[in-house]
């Protein structure tokens, strides 16, 4: 049997879209989720250290808390912490409960330096005696109702301690775990490894979610396949083709490249206008576009760049507006492909 129809049957199928930093944020969220395809969004983590997040960091990093934690269109979003002080990331958790999110989501995955270097994200792998201290310690303070998961990658250096990690995290009493099948040394340099994914499945009871060079409705089909996972997190595949888990959900293998790229060039120009319309808009609690046009220069840029990996179209028009400082301009220039 192949692995795209073992996609067809291992159903429903959950798509995430991941928390990367500087990249998706809440306007990104969305305007990728209004497309439909997505049922759960993670926010950028929000780094803890010797004193609990305030308040206001909460609502900058998640807008969405003033709307029952959704996107526009009702998709959850969850907030993600990312911390080694047990105590201080569980007087977080708590705060972010009483503001109304309904899961917290812990990064054990960050492959930065500088994060590492402050004993945050992919170095507590190497320990996992504090992986399952920090969990704990979230578990034992919120609400049953408030869910504790966690993302973690296949180790620090090595894949040792993937099987041990990914145990304490269960056994500290979190709900879910996420899976970014690759080492921190291993960075984002493919493959990613799926094969351990189902690895990990084997040796836990909880949800696993799939995570790591899920490209193409294809990938999609092979990660399924390999991991046994019917839970998938996307994070740059969907910056590529932001359409692409509507065409997992609808496994349109047959979509034309040029039809792909007119559908991602509407979203562009769809971004544009929604930043613009936020920027200006005078509500209770605006959205942190404090300068719009700095902000879509910046992220217009950000995701053509992307696209031109696999899109000889987008890198022709990233070459085109790679130099331009006004975001009209942008704008006009897109309209006019």
């Amino acid at each position: 049997m192949s692995y795209t129809s073992r996609l067809l049957i291992i159903q429903p199928l959950h798509i995430t879209l991941a928390p990367m930093e500087g990249v998706v944020d809440y306007l990104m969220r969305e305007l990728l989720t209004d497309v439909s395809g997505l049922d759960h969004c993670v926010t950028e983590f929000a780094r803890v250290t010797d004193t609990p997040l305030s308040v206001n960091a909460f609502y900058r990093l998640c807008p969405e808390l003033y709307h029952n934690c959704q996107t526009r269109n009702g998709t959850p979003v969850t907030i993600q912490l990312l911390g080694s002080n047990p105590e201080m990331m569980a007087l977080s958790a708590v705060k972010a409960a009483s503001l109304g999110t309904k899961a917290v989501d812990l990064n054990f995955g960050c492959p930065s330096r500088a994060v590492n270097k402050h004993k945050g994200g992919a170095v507590l792998l190497k320990e996992p005696e504090t992986i399952y201290t920090i969990v704990k310690a979230l578990r034992e303070v919120l609400p049953e109702r408030i869910p504790v998961t966690a993302k973690i990658r296949l180790g620090y250096d090595t894949t040792e301690l993937a099987v041990d990690n990914a145990c304490a995290v269960e056994a500290a009493g979190a709900q879910g775990l996420t899976v970014h099948a690759r080492t921190k040394v291993q960075g984002y340099k493919p493959p990613a490894h799926w094969e351990w994914i189902a690895k990990i499945k084997e040796h836990t009871r909880i949800p696993v979610t799939a995570n790591g060079d899920i490209w193409t409705v294809a990938d999609a089909a092979n990660v399924v396949g390999i991991s046994g996972c019917n839970r998938i997190m996307i994070g740059r595949g969907v910056l590529r083709n932001p359409l692409l888990p509507l065409h997992i959900k609808q496994q349109l293998t047959g979509l034309s490249p040029e039809q792909q790229w007119r559908d991602s060039l509407a979203m562009l120009q769809r971004f544009i206008t929604l930043a613009k319309s936020r920027a200006d808009q005078n509500s209770p609690h605006p959205y942190f576009i404090t300068d719009s046009n700095r902000y879509i220069i910046g992220r217009v840029k950000q995701w053509l760049g992307m696209m031109g990996k696999t899109s000889d179209r987008a890198l022709v028009l990233f070459q085109q507006i790679k130099r331009l400082n006004c975001s009209q301009r942008i704008s006009d220039t897109l309209l006019n492909v």
